[in-house]
């Protein structure tokens, strides 16, 4: 008998991939050391000590390392299970048929966060190794516990992309497995990626667009990143042109209630994975939905600089309003404590109803700070209740004769020294000539005025 063996399916063309992200280019990467060693001296010297002083990471759970200032942009893979985020994360890497690729099935198949990273050779990280590692952006993921630990993975593999992004493959949404099942909070591992990515592609299947209360949950977290989301209705060549119109508009009308945004995030229809596209089907169409996802990757690994610096200063900026609204909080206080109050009570009035003494209108009206971007006011009550008004000190004595006040080093940062670093680079000047020697980020700047 003679057996016919299965022919394997053909691999499409990578050409376009390898253009797109500029995989051939030769060129040496650009050297941002100048810069980021600028940004870390301006956050440890002008942000940092009124974070500290005023406990702003036990509002915001939200610290900044010196790993995270230098680490690379961050892509984040969300979406149900088995919607074929392994397999596109293989496919941009080209890891198919390769001892490096990740393991894919139509089954549940990843149960970790896995970290794929750039390295010299093909290497697997524990995750308690990395969380042991300062240098890495990932030593705070410590507080989710042991049990979460050893869900997170690392992988290394030396390709050209990895030195410009990391790839971050998340556990699919099983909706009928709450996050408690998993032993370590799913979604509180889930926010502190979130807070941290450039790029969050959320993935679906054309057979899985239901939307249960995870993937609800899921999308209240993303609220406020909608620049950030990329939805990609993935497997699209497995469906009819009639069929696909219809899943699409079924996407939309699933998602339209979760991203309550004037213009909806942009939607991706294709098939991210080596094999060539089904026979008619739109393959022109996916082919160019392919490319323009792969540029808005691009994108974000270009500016990549320009989006750390702009991310500080946001951070800058909030730190600056927790302050001031402790502040206030804190002159309200002293304001009403008299020698026969019970301070305890006075506080418990302030808190419980901020509005009655201005609080956050007195903080709009005296500084150029957003009504938008102050944080909810019940926060604060959680906020007080473990640190005690009494523990902070206010902005007018925290001042030193040398190293000056707090308030106008973070001010200055916001307003002049965090937009003229971004405009060093934005005018098109080498990122290299920002050395320390001009900008005296250094421990011991040069004495301009010294007599040669």
């Amino acid at each position: 008998e003679e057996v016919e063996d299965a022919s394997e399916p053909t691999k499409r063309d990578r050409s376009h991939l390898e253009s797109t992200l500029k995989l051939n280019e030769d060129k040496p990467a650009d050297d941002f050391s100048g810069v980021l060693q600028r940004l870390r001296k301006i956050y440890h010297s002008s942000i940092k000590p009124l974070e500290q002083s005023y406990r702003y990471n036990e509002l915001r759970q939200h610290e900044i390392t010196d790993g995270e200032i230098t680490s690379k942009p961050m892509v984040l893979f969300l979406g149900p299970w088995s919607v074929g985020k392994s397999s596109m994360i293989n496919y941009l890497l080209g890891l198919d048929d390769t001892p490096y690729q990740l393991y894919t099935g139509a089954e549940p198949t990843t149960s970790e966060f896995t970290v794929i990273m750039h390295g010299p050779k093909l290497k697997t990280i524990e995750g308690i190794v990395m969380a042991a590692d300062s240098a890495r952006s990932f030593s705070p993921l410590e507080k989710f516990g042991q049990n979460f630990l050893e869900k997170l993975i690392g992988i290394e593999v030396p390709h050209k992309l990895l030195e410009r992004v990391t790839f971050v493959d998340t556990p699919g949404i099983i909706e009928n497995r709450k996050q408690q099942e998993r032993g370590y909070p799913f979604n509180d591992v889930c926010q502190w990626f979130i807070d941290r990515a450039d790029l969050i592609f959320v993935v679906f299947d054309p057979t899985k667009l239901d939307v249960g209360l995870e993937l609800e949950m899921l999308f209240r977290q993303l609220k406020g990143r909608e620049s950030q989301i990329r939805i990609i209705l993935n497997k699209a060549d497995s469906l009819a042109t009639q069929e696909l119109m219809r899943v699409y508009g079924a996407l939309f009308w699933s998602l339209a209630p979760l991203i309550n945004v004037t213009e909806p995030p942009r939607v991706y229809v294709s098939s991210f994975w080596p094999h060539e596209y089904h026979p008619d089907t739109h393959k022109d169409l996916f082919l160019k939905e392919e490319i323009s996802l792969l540029e808005d990757l691009n994108q974000v690994i270009e500016n990549r600089m320009e989006n750390k610096i702009a991310f500080i200063r946001q951070h800058a900026i909030r730190v600056r309003i927790h302050a001031l609204l402790v502040d206030r909080y804190l002159q309200t206080y002293k304001d009403k404590m008299t020698f026969f109050s019970d301070g305890e009570m006075v506080f418990r009035d302030i808190v419980e109803d901020p509005d009655k003494f201005f609080i956050f209108k007195s903080i709009l009206a005296k500084t150029n700070v957003s009504k938008f971007d102050l944080p909810n006011r019940e926060a604060y009550k959680d906020f007080f209740g473990i640190n005690p008004i009494t523990s902070f000190k206010l902005l007018s004595q925290q001042c030193s004769y040398m190293g000056g006040c707090f308030l106008e080093k973070i001010e200055k940062a916001i307003t002049r020294e965090l937009p003229d670093l971004l405009g060093s680079i934005g005018l098109g000047k080498k990122p290299n000539v920002l050395s320390c020697d001009i900008t005296g980020c250094g421990e011991n700047p040069k004495n301009r005025y010294k007599k040669p």
